[in-house]
């Protein structure tokens, strides 16, 4: 067993001693578990698998961030974190709407770069509700 933080700038998602993590590194996903070797590297969007104590496992989405272990402890820094049951699709839905007419649009008033992030943002939200919902029947 390991510590585990995973921190937004809007809250403390998550504090718990977990069994196993696995993250989206910018290299591909990594597995933690307790003992790790210190590590410090940057996250990408993807989805954070936890095993908890009871081996029950735990899906969120995650945008960006950094993920440090040392010393028998993990923390999660990340722009933004949500567990896949507090998900709203329809609002994802909506997000992916938005973020595909402003990647289309011809203005050069639209921060390409931030609207690309937010198109792969929603497209994870929208994948993993979906995934949980199919793990679920």
């Amino acid at each position: 067993m390991f510590k585990l933080s995973i921190v937004s700038p809007e809250r403390v998602l998550y504090e718990d001693d977990v069994e196993s993590l696995v993250a989206p590194g910018i290299d591909g996903y990594l597995g933690i578990l307790s003992n790790h070797a210190p590590l410090i590297t940057s996250l990408v969007t993807g989805r954070i698998e936890i095993r908890d104590a009871h081996k029950i496992e735990k899906i969120a989405a995650i945008s960006q961030g950094f993920l440090e272990v040392s010393g028998n402890t993990a923390t999660i820094l990340a722009d933004a974190v949500e567990f896949v049951e507090e998900i709203d699709l329809s609002r994802a839905e909506s997000a992916l709407k938005r973020a595909e007419e402003r990647v289309n649009m011809d203005s050069g008033d639209i921060d390409l770069p931030r609207a690309r992030n937010a198109l792969i943002r929603a497209r994870n939200r929208i994948k993993l509700v979906k995934q949980f919902k199919q793990m679920k029947k």
